[in-house]
């Protein structure tokens, strides 16, 4: 291992990352050949999210060594893909292959991003940077605006900051999916010592604001002509890169410029205020419910919105006034953002297909049902949802959004906060809110309830036993509710690929409860069924379960009794799954 790691430390290209190194290796310690060990225990695995994981020298960890080496596999899947040279250049003249680089503000970003380019261009391939730290969604834009043959984003989205990534898109702005990342990833095995890897100090272009400028102009497209723009919103970048962007394009679009977090504007490598950036996790949006409060007292009336991105924007959460949170404000769930998003497009009279993850609330199936609109399912992740047939809106519940397919084939968290506020202007100039709108959905679809169990650890084995487990021994009831089909995922269905996952459908009180359906009082009673999925996190060291139970719902009067039945079962469910997965 230490031979290993010496070998390492001798071709990498990065002083900070050889004197970490050196320091382990001098060290002595049980600690110190422990973390060796660690890091050169195999290869940082480049699959469908590309690659992602923590910073830091060795094969195990995102450094420039290993992006040099992803970079020329790449250069060499592409050389050796013709139609994709072929489609390189509008005119089709030959030229060669162009990749747009993309970069986010955490640590080591910008390096990522120049060695990126470097080895591009180095590979006989034209390169074009993007001319500063912007969001992800500019980078997927860019691809297609450019006719580029691929496009690279360094970003680690919402991970801790220790981690950075590296996102790759082929020509059609989607990102990759089988077989090609198993063709790059051999490719990048198959490159040898980094000293026969050419990069030269310059040759690549650094693009000006006008690949910006044709963004912004293409996200205001996702509104009507003439609607109502009077909101209010309080934004939050969440220490990311989203800041700018969302001001531009919010002032661009015609409405009042969204109030900034002040501590949370400006890029931050440290996430320095939160605990994970994501605004889905506890404590992230305490900094903008304090200036939506702060924004109250000094003018008399509260913020319509508070509108959150995650660091490299691609990502929406919402939070709506609610006078009984403690806070003041509720976040609003990535399922009933993707309804609201739906409902809206379908008043604008969108046509096309609605498709959201199997991971996501059926509701989304029943609004396109209601609306004649043809609907889809995919596997978790927009690498998936984006090759929808057809697609005119997508939307996972991790609160990702695809509100114009034709400009950004990916989710974005810019076009879809314009999206939100042009509905809650709408809503506001008729004297009434987003709360109310998903109101009337649960009254005529039926509370979707979802929530989810995530367990992080720090031995993925836990993950692969907890699996394991699962597959061996199927719960027969969850939450009171009959498991009534199990899935194994793993085995693929008639309209899913296989992927790692198990999905068990719920229907209706247990066997053992001795009630029917509409006994609220007894376990499981009051639901008219659900579904579980159980998947090991693809970016993240988690296990995650995503639970949806519906509870019919008789007129508003029964709205509040059908949540505190839906709750009271997910609870339930999060009880017995823990207890099936052996945690």
């Amino acid at each position: 291992m230490r031979e290993r790691a010496r070998a390492w430390q001798a071709e990498d290209p990065d002083p900070e990352t050889r004197d970490e190194l050196a320091a382990l290796l001098d060290a002595g310690t049980a600690e110190a050949d422990h973390e060796l060990r660690d890091r050169f225990s195999g290869t940082l695995r480049f699959g469908t999210a590309g690659l992602r994981g923590e910073l830091g020298a060795g094969p195990m960890r995102m450094n420039r060594a290993v992006v040099i080496r992803a970079a020329a596999g790449i250069a060499a899947y592409l050389r050796a893909d013709e139609p994709a040279r072929a489609a390189s250049t509008a005119a089709g003249d030959g030229a060669a292959p162009l990749v747009v680089v993309g970069y986010d503000a955490r640590h080591k970003s910008a390096d990522f991003a120049r060695d990126t380019a470097a080895v591009m261009t180095g590979a006989g391939l034209r390169a074009a940077v993007l001319p500063g730290p912007l969001p992800t969604p500019v980078l997927a834009y860019a691809v297609r605006h450019l006719d580029a043959a691929a496009g690279i984003m360094v970003t680690a989205s919402h991970n801790p900051p220790r981690d950075n990534g590296y996102k790759v898109y082929l020509g059609d702005g989607l990102q990759i999916v089988p077989p090609a990342d198993a063709d790059i990833a051999a490719r990048i095995a198959a490159v040898g010592p980094l000293d026969g890897v050419p990069r030269p100090e310059a040759g690549w272009r650094t693009l000006g604001e006008d690949v910006l400028d044709a963004y912004l102009a293409r996200s205001g497209a996702v509104l009507t002509e003439g609607s109502s723009r009077a909101v209010r919103v309080v934004h939050t970048a969440m220490h990311g890169v989203g800041d700018r962007t969302a001001r531009l394009a919010f002032e661009r679009a015609g409405f009042p410029t969204p109030v900034p977090v002040p501590e949370q504007a400006e890029p931050d490598p440290d996430f320095s205020t939160v605990a994970f950036p994501n605004p889905e996790e506890p404590g992230a949006m305490d900094l903008a419910f304090a200036t939506a409060r702060t924004w109250a007292r000094e003018h008399g009336e509260a913020p319509d919105l508070i509108i959150a991105n995650d660091p490299d924007a691609d990502r929406c959460g919402v939070a709506v006034p609610d006078a009984e949170a403690e806070a003041g404000w509720r976040m609003l769930r990535g399922d009933q953002v993707g309804a609201l998003l739906a409902t809206h497009l379908i008043h604008k009279r969108a046509r096309g297909t609605f498709a959201t993850t199997i991971v996501s609330s059926s509701l989304l199936s029943r609004i396109a049902a209601a609306a004649d609109l043809p609907y889809e399912e995919t596997l978790t992740g927009f690498k998936w949802l984006a090759r929808v047939e057809n697609l005119r809106y997508g939307y996972e519940e991790a609160l990702g959004y695809c509100v114009d397919p034709e400009g950004v084939r990916d989710k974005d968290g810019i076009t879809a906060a314009l999206l939100v506020a042009e509905l809650a202007a709408e809503l506001k100039q008729a004297g009434r809110t987003l709360s109310e709108l998903l109101d009337d959905l649960d009254v005529e679809y039926g509370v979707h309830a979802t929530d989810q169990l995530s367990v992080r650890v720090e031995d993925l084995s836990l993950i692969s036993r907890a699996m394991v487990r699962l597959r061996a021994e199927p719960p027969r009831t969850l939450g009171g509710l009959r498991v009534a089909k199990a899935e194994d995922l793993g085995q693929g269905t008639d309209a899913l690929p296989p992927t790692d996952g198990l999905r068990y459908h719920l229907a209706g009180p247990g066997p053992d409860s001795g009630t029917e359906d509409g006994d609220g009082d007894a376990p499981g009673g009051g639901i008219g069924g659900g579904r579980v999925i159980v998947r090991p996190s693809g970016t993240e060291p988690k296990l995650k379960c995503y639970l949806e139970v519906v509870a019919p719902v008789s007129g508003l009067a029964g709205l509040a009794p059908a949540r505190a039945r839906a709750a009271a079962v997910l609870s339930r469910i999060k009880e017995d799954l823990n207890t099936a997965a052996g945690f």
